[in-house]
């Protein structure tokens, strides 16, 4: 017993020291221990070589061209001939001096090709020349592209079109390239099913999810250019998962494996890699994706990477490609992370909240951006470890080192850029949430412009006006001193400045209930019954003000109502808790219920309005968003909603 303890306390110390490296740390020891990794290399057609790296130099077997030919259109000449030819005193050739030629054509009996429109063709055939010519001119010699032995690509380096042409050029039928290396993927998880279950219409428990990392990882390797087999979902179970490694390491290059990294009873991925071989890290200090965790098993990387989607993409990112490059012989570029996340471009942007980051951590955030006046912004979308939907939403990716720590507002950041976008033709909304507004999103493109939102609520949106961080905005605030809606707020916000109100619609606002209102909440006294929990909206919300209002109407303290310290930012957040059971009702519009197919008890009709400075109209993009919400179709699509009326 006491020699198992020993062999447990050095392992427990072993993996002390393993854990929470630093990225950069993390990704040179899986350089080191596997860049002389050798994988051998096969020939193929060089027309099927685009994208291989190079297993040795390449070199020409011919000359190109393999012929003198000409250069232009024209007539083969000797050089000699043509002495002292000029525009004021032409050289007649005869018809025995001179022969016509095409681009390409074989040069024989001639030293040059005077261009066609250095010469006209008198009657008889005789050629009147305007241009004295030097011997070789307008001809390409034999090997002047390249030449019989000439090296055309070194090893390691990566296939591109050109060359695809040139090998075929310089007469190469066949390119020695590494293999690819052969990765297979296994994912993990009694909580997983595989799409076809989850798409067959079946009812899933709860605490059932899809395994969406396959599909990413999958698509991921395509666009990299690496072979990828997905293996089928294991269950927790530490000897299956143990057996399946084993077997992979025999058939693939790198083996990887989703989940069971993390200490939870079900993660077994730590166990399986300390029995099967050699540890060479567990958790590394970025976010997210700090429970990754690689080994060396039978000579060969298996890297397991967190369950958590954005987990995993950041340690595919990260990690993974560096380990795929390196057993591909490729040279690892310092730029490395925009190949692998697949950015089209990098700028610098200004941060439009404040962001801290953990401290020794590096920090992956996904950002979205645009222009307002000269200045760029940026902006966190979603820093959850599973949230998919930031990531594809994101314009791009700001990366924070582990030595950095708080961005102020203001602060300048480089954002790797993962979409194409044109900032000058980009809107920036802030202000109050309403589905209607983002239906509006489609309408805009189709008229070749776009707009992004910020739901920041009434107040933050008047108030992003005023500091110029938005285009326009959006409000439904009322006021408790006489009941209308947004005048003093405007007049507040504005400063003086001459800013424009469009009234969009009315909508109904009203108390959001589970279907059938199993709780009998009618009115707002039932709120304080301490039955019932609410889901609340965040201060400075329209919605939260109208709240305030009516619960002081009725003589109702907020600290009566059971959650009101509870924050949902959008309609549909706050109805989503409703309709999930964590809330029982909320305060919302009538057309988040009708989405959700919730009972909905009426309170308010409101205006909803935008809010816009005198310059607007100056930006390209105003027109069609003007135009898109005078638009039949984008009107018939919010009267469907339910909820709305028009002015």
């Amino acid at each position: 017993m006491d020699m198992v303890n020993a062999d447990r306390r050095r392992d427990d110390r072993r993996e002390a020291d393993l854990a929470h490296c630093s990225l950069k740390e993390a990704r040179d020891l899986l350089l080191e221990e596997f860049r002389l990794t050798s994988i051998p290399s096969e020939v193929v057609d060089a027309s099927s070589s685009l994208g291989r790296v190079l297993a040795s130099d390449v070199t020409s077997s011919r000359n190109v061209p393999h012929y003198t030919a000409s250069a232009v259109d024209g007539y083969a000449v000797d050089a000699s001939r043509t002495a002292g030819a000029t525009p004021a005193t032409p050289v007649k050739l005869p018809c025995d001096a001179y022969r016509w030629v095409n681009t390409g054509m074989a040069i024989e009996d001639a030293d040059s090709v005077i261009m066609v429109e250095d010469t006209s063709l008198l009657p008889g055939g005789t050629l009147q020349v305007f241009k004295s010519l030097t011997q070789g001119e307008n001809v390409r010699a034999v090997g002047e592209d390249v030449m019989s032995g000439q090296v055309l690509a070194f090893e390691g380096d990566r296939v591109t079109p050109a060359l695809v042409s040139l090998f075929l050029c310089a007469g190469l039928a066949g390119i020695d390239v590494r293999k690819r290396p052969k990765t297979i993927f296994i994912p993990t998880g009694n909580e997983i099913v595989d799409k076809t279950r989850w798409l067959s219409g079946e009812t899933i428990p709860a605490g059932i999810v899809v395994d969406s990392n396959s599909e990413f990882v999958r698509a991921k390797f395509v666009e990299w250019g690496f072979c990828l087999d997905v293996h089928p979902i294991l269950p927790d179970e530490p000897e299956i998962l143990k057996a399946a490694i084993l077997e992979a390491v025999k058939s693939y290059d790198v083996v990887l494996v989703s989940a069971g990294s993390a200490k939870g009873k079900r993660d077994h991925s730590a166990e399986a890699f300390r029995e099967l071989g050699a540890l060479l890290f567990r958790y590394v200090r970025m976010k997210p994706g700090r429970p990754v965790m690689a080994a060396k098993i039978d000579g060969k990387p298996v890297i397991c990477i967190p369950g958590f989607p954005m987990s995993c993409v950041v340690t595919l990112w990260s990690l993974v490609y560096p380990v795929l490059k390196a057993i591909s012989g490729e040279k690892l570029e310092d730029d490395y992370l925009s190949d692998s996340i697949g950015t089209e471009a990098s700028t610098t942007a200004s941060f439009l909240v404040q962001h801290s980051s953990p401290p020794g951590v590096a920090e992956w955030v996904r950002v979205k951006l645009a222009s307002v006046g000269r200045e760029l912004f940026c902006w966190p979308l979603g820093a959850g470890a599973s949230v998919l939907w930031a990531l594809a939403e994101s314009d791009g990716i700001v990366f924070i080192e582990e030595n950095s720590l708080e961005f102020t507002k203001g602060s300048p950041v480089e954002v790797m850029l993962t979409k194409k976008v044109d900032f000058s033709r980009r809107l920036l909304f802030q202000g109050s949430d309403d589905p209607a507004i983002q239906l509006l999103i489609s309408f805009v493109r189709k008229r070749g412009m776009d707009f992004v939102i910020r739901a920041v609520g009434s107040m933050g949106g008047l108030a992003a006006l005023a500091r110029e961080e938005a285009h326009f905005a959006a409000a439904h605030l009322l006021d408790p001193s006489d009941g209308s809606y947004n005048d003093r707020y405007v007049e507040h916000f504005a400063s003086g400045r001459n800013w424009r109100r469009k009234l969009v619609f009315y909508r109904e606002q009203g108390l959001i209930v589970a279907r059938g209102n199993p709780k009998r909440i009618r009115k707002f006294e039932d709120l304080a019954s301490g039955a019932v929990v609410f889901e609340n909206r965040q201060p400075g919300a329209g919605t939260r003000v109208l709240l305030d209002y009516m619960l002081k109407s009725n003589g109702l303290a907020a600290t009566a109502v059971k959650g009101y310290k509870r924050q949902s930012i959008t309609h549909m957040e706050a109805a989503n808790k409703v309709a999930s059971g964590v809330a029982d009702v909320t305060l919302g519009i009538k057309a988040a219920a009708d989405a959700l197919s919730l009972d909905f008890v009426p309170v308010a009709r409101e205006p909803y309005e935008l809010v816009f400075s005198e310059d607007f109209e100056s930006h390209p993009a105003a027109s069609a968003l003007m135009d898109a919400l005078c638009s039949e179709a984008w009107r018939d699509a919010v009267m469907r909603m339910g909820g709305y009326e028009w002015p």
